[in-house]
């Protein structure tokens, strides 16, 4: 009886495996010709003008900020009825910044720490303002956030690779420059294009609420700008053949570089991108403390050590800080 049983089984399977066998292929293959690559959320291309203020802006020397008073008071005693005394109250300084531009303000995979230029100024205000470095709130905005982030009384300071302009100056303080960039192109190794107008109706991208992408839209050789939410979005679409090229600041491009061997920096700077701290409109004392900190990170090396750490990898050779400017 089992005999019949496991010959009865055996036929069964026999005929389940000649049957499978018999069809030679699957039943309806789909035919896939291309795959399109995903392109990142929030891309956009030939984006409308800025809906921001239509007011022109005041003509000023957008470098120039409030002159530091007196000397820094001692770390944990800010005077009373300041804004570093709200925040020394407080118990924590809040910075906006970037977690996507690699050597500026990036999150270490590892460590998932926010590291970087930027965020290693935020740090020595910390460090002014408390005597620890540590007593930082960090609050990741985009580009085109940071302005809005100080109006709404979101953040203290914004650190964010942020170009100081008259236009910007109508909503928010800057404080002196704490480092001078330049816009340049990034591109794929191969590429033999080295300036904007060998880019004529083809796609370059950069950051939505960045200088960078109001100049792409600008130029006479009409370029299809692309806008993005991070600036790691336009070297992923970059990669994937989506645009032709990324404009924007030589430091963020050169973070690219070190991430990705297969694109190149090209041609020379055509832009001057001076990097100010941002501060809410009200607070001229935090403006005039902030610009202090600047004064004595960069009289005691400070600074130096910073490039050092996050820009000295890139080959380019150590500039002077900036010399600060003031308007009063």
């Amino acid at each position: 009886m089992r005999a019949v049983r496991a010959n009865l089984v055996f036929v069964v399977l026999l005929l389940a495996v000649s049957a499978c066998a018999g069809t030679g292929r699957p039943v309806d293959l789909a035919n896939v010709t291309s795959v399109d690559r995903p392109t990142p959320v929030g891309a956009e291309e030939n984006p409308p003008a800025s809906s921001g203020s239509s007011a022109p802006a005041p003509d000023c020397d957008p470098t120039a900020s409030f002159r530091p008073q007196g000397d820094l008071p001692p770390a944990g005693l800010m005077p009373a009825g300041t804004t570093m005394r709200a925040i020394q109250d407080r118990g924590q300084l809040i910075a906006g910044v970037d977690q996507n531009t690699f050597l500026f303000g990036f999150r270490n995979p590892t460590t998932n720490a926010l590291e970087g230029f930027d965020i290693d100024i935020v740090r020595e205000i910390a460090k002014a303002v408390f005597g620890d470095a540590g007593k930082v709130q960090f609050k990741v905005v985009t580009s085109a956030g940071r302005i809005k982030a100080l109006q709404d009384g979101d953040v203290d300071v914004v650190v964010r690779t942020m170009t100081a302009t008259c236009d910007r100056w109508k909503d928010i303080n800057f404080s002196a420059i704490y480092y001078m960039a330049g816009q340049r192109l990034l591109v794929d190794r191969t590429s033999k294009v080295t300036t904007l107008d060998q880019l004529g109706g083809k796609k370059v991208c950069a950051a939505k609420g960045s200088t960078s992408i109001k100049t792409i839209a600008a130029h006479p050789a009409k370029l299809i700008p692309v806008q993005v939410d991070n600036w790691s979005d336009c070297l992923i679409m970059l990669q994937q053949g989506q645009v032709e090229a990324v404009s924007t600041d030589d430091t963020i491009l050169a973070g690219m570089v070190a991430q990705d061997p297969n694109v190149k920096l090209a041609g020379p700077r055509f832009t001057e991108e001076p990097y100010g701290i941002g501060i809410p409109k009200a607070n001229v004392d935090m403006v005039r403390y902030v610009n202090g900190v600047l004064t004595k990170i960069i009289a005691e090396g400070t600074w130096a050590e910073i490039y050092n750490r996050w820009l000295g990898q890139t080959g380019e050779q150590r500039p002077a800080p900036p010399t600060p400017v003031y308007q009063d």
